[in-house]
């Protein structure tokens, strides 16, 4: 797990560039949506508003590359700030699509956990593609992938995301593959080919999601059995009063990055927003209203074990997690994708 959970004496909280930022400027936020908009609205957003006199204008999308692309090329850029996924943002950066990050904007690279410092991005929290389940409407619990395979011991239909990324190394699993060797067997032509062959077995009970809302809404309406689904759902759902439940053997994390998209018409606002939102005392509030764990490494010692326990960052959850593997997926993801595609589609 690399140095993702050693625990590390930061520096003081981050507060670059907020003093003497007297010039207004409002700048467009361009996140996700849905409970991680509102957790980064009251915790990013609304106080960065207030500590700068900046107005932020939030915009909802679902990652589509496409859209920054269009911008940049047509030298039409509206957005500031965006947040990207990992299995994204090295395409991204390789198109020169993104601002290079000067960190002396943002604060130093030591505070932060080594996965989240970036050229083109800064990490600004660890989420989990998790198994996830309804405790009321499944009396026996799952206990990982091999589970989620198992229609007979479970019947009724699975919920993934439709796309290559996770459903590939969810399906190794479920084959035996350890989470340490996922990726070195799906770096290799039979490993390609032995997790579309699993995937054959489950794909006559496959329901497809495309937004990270559906997982729990399926499984509160009985549509599925269980689902992959973004940890953070999954507990934004416990707090409405939902029983639903969190398998984390087998969970993969990532991160997710802020980026300035190349040509920013803010790019200094875009990135003291940036340093507000990387900041402890910042990510503590983000981490008490969604279950995201922290990049700031001074963030943890800020958080109750009661906030810890939820996060896929807590040592207790990440024990038999996988980290996506960020290089794989800039390198392969587009010839997979393609080929999932073509699967799925028959």
């Amino acid at each position: 797990m690399r140095l993702l959970f050693k625990p590390i004496l930061a520096s003081a909280a981050l507060s670059v560039g907020l003093v003497g930022f007297t010039h207004a400027a409002e700048i467009t936020v361009v996140n996700f949506g849905g409970a991680n908009g509102n957790a980064q609205k009251a915790a990013y957003i609304e106080p960065f508003e207030k500590a700068t006199g900046n107005k932020v204008v939030m915009v909802e999308y679902n990652g589509e590359l496409a859209k920054v692309k269009a911008m940049v090329e047509t030298k039409k850029v509206s957005w500031d700030v965006v947040e990207i996924e990992a299995g994204v943002i090295g395409r991204a950066c390789e198109e020169d699509l993104l601002e290079k990050i000067d960190y002396r904007k943002i604060g130093k690279k030591s505070d932060f956990m080594p996965e989240a410092i970036h050229e083109c991005g800064v990490g600004t929290f660890v989420w989990s593609t998790v198994l996830a389940y309804n405790a009321d409407k499944l009396k026996t619990a799952p206990t990982g992938w091999a589970d989620f395979w198992n229609v007979k011991k479970f019947p009724g239909k699975r919920a993934m995301r439709k796309g290559a990324r996770y459903n590939l190394e969810f399906a190794l699993m479920a084959d035996g593959v350890p989470t340490k060797d996922v990726y070195k067997v799906l770096a290799t032509k039979a490993g390609v080919e032995r997790a579309f062959k699993k995937l054959d077995e489950l794909k006559p009970n496959i329901q497809w999601w495309e937004a990270g809302a559906q997982p729990p809404q399926f499984l509160v309406a009985g549509d599925v059995t269980m689902t992959t689904a973004y940890n953070g759902r999954i507990d934004s759902a416990q707090r409405e009063g939902k029983n639903l439940q969190v398998v984390w053997a087998g969970s993969i994390y990532d991160l997710d990055y802020w980026a300035i998209p190349k040509g920013s018409p803010n790019k200094a606002a875009a990135e003291k927003f940036i340093a507000y939102a990387s900041s402890p005392e910042a990510q503590k509030n983000y981490a008490g209203k969604i279950a995201y764990g922290p990049t700031n490494l001074g963030t943890m010692k800020l958080l109750d074990a009661k906030v810890q326990a939820n996060l896929p960052s807590s040592a207790k959850n990440a024990k038999d997690a996988v980290e996506n593997n960020l290089k794989f997926w800039t390198d392969h993801g587009e010839d997979l994708e393609q080929r999932f595609t073509a699967w799925a589609a028959k």
